[in-house]
């Protein structure tokens, strides 16, 4: 069992709580702790947060960084340091992306550097949202239809992120090898018809949706992240040095919407 997997829940703000009555043992090995940096240039600035893991008998699972010196650099010899805010995090607001630039992280601690690097990518265009009943097997299953429109003759990659009244709900990435230069399609499995778990969505839901160009790098590190359970390994390294994590450039647009189950679509 990899040591650190519990940490990448936080990267995303994606916690999942779970209970048992019967009780386990874990048998593990106290570990020395390691940095995790969190890190992003988007059209809307650039925030950085950086904490340490604990060991899993301590208390406090994170813990959060303020004396680190954070520098952000371009390929075009441009560099900015990110001052420290609060809570970990280490923010310059004005600070926007540019499409088409390679920008640098450098986080030094302890005298050790960790950087990591990301093109930022083009805006997004987002085509349509719906709700729509589809037949699978004996069941008939509500999905969240979301299209995006390819921008022709470029790789593109995207991370897909879906919140329910402010709480993680669903997520994916999505690259354009299936349709390029045509309209992509991400299906979004929600709930089970007849299902009664907390999971479902309940009429008035408020959805707020985030639709992020990202770059392969970081595409290929949440590609990882999201197969993780199946290879039993932790996420591709994202930054040299040795600490977890990962830093995106990327531009973002979002979506709002109200669930009506009363708007689903039944499909063709």
């Amino acid at each position: 069992m990899k040591k650190y997997l519990f940490y990448i829940i936080n990267v995303f703000y994606l916690l999942f709580f779970f209970s048992c009555e019967k009780d386990i043992d874990l048998d593990y090995h106290q570990v020395n702790p390691i940095y995790v940096v969190e890190a992003s240039v988007s059209n809307d600035g650039t925030e950085v947060r950086i904490s340490k893991t604990n060991d899993m008998d301590d208390n406090n699972s994170i813990s959060d960084i303020s004396g680190a010196k954070v520098t952000l650099s371009t390929d075009n010899g441009q560099q900015w340091d990110i001052p420290y805010s609060r809570n970990g995090f280490y923010r310059y607001s004005t600070l926007r992306g540019e499409a088409g630039t390679t920008y640098t992280i450098d986080v030094e601690l302890d005298g050790q550097h960790y950087t990591s690097t990301s093109t930022m990518q083009r805006e997004p265009t987002l085509n349509k949202f719906r709700f729509v009943w589809m037949k699978v097997a004996s069941e008939r299953i509500m999905f969240g239809d979301l299209r995006i429109q390819d921008i022709p003759n470029e790789d593109s990659w995207y991370f897909l992120h879906i919140y329910r009244n402010g709480i993680g709900y669903r997520w994916a990435v999505m690259r354009d090898d299936q349709n390029p230069n045509k309209e992509l399609q991400q299906l979004f499995t929600l709930f089970r018809e007849g299902s009664n778990d907390s999971d479902v969505l309940q009429e008035g839901d408020h959805l707020y949706i985030e639709i992020r160009a990202i770059d392969q790098r970081a595409y290929d590190y949440l590609y990882s992240m999201q197969i993780m359970d199946n290879t039993g390994t932790n996420p591709i390294p994202n930054f040299t040095g040795g600490c977890l994590g990962y830093f995106s450039a990327y531009y973002q647009i979002t979506y709002d919407c109200t669930y009506h189950v009363a708007d689903a679509e039944e499909d063709d």
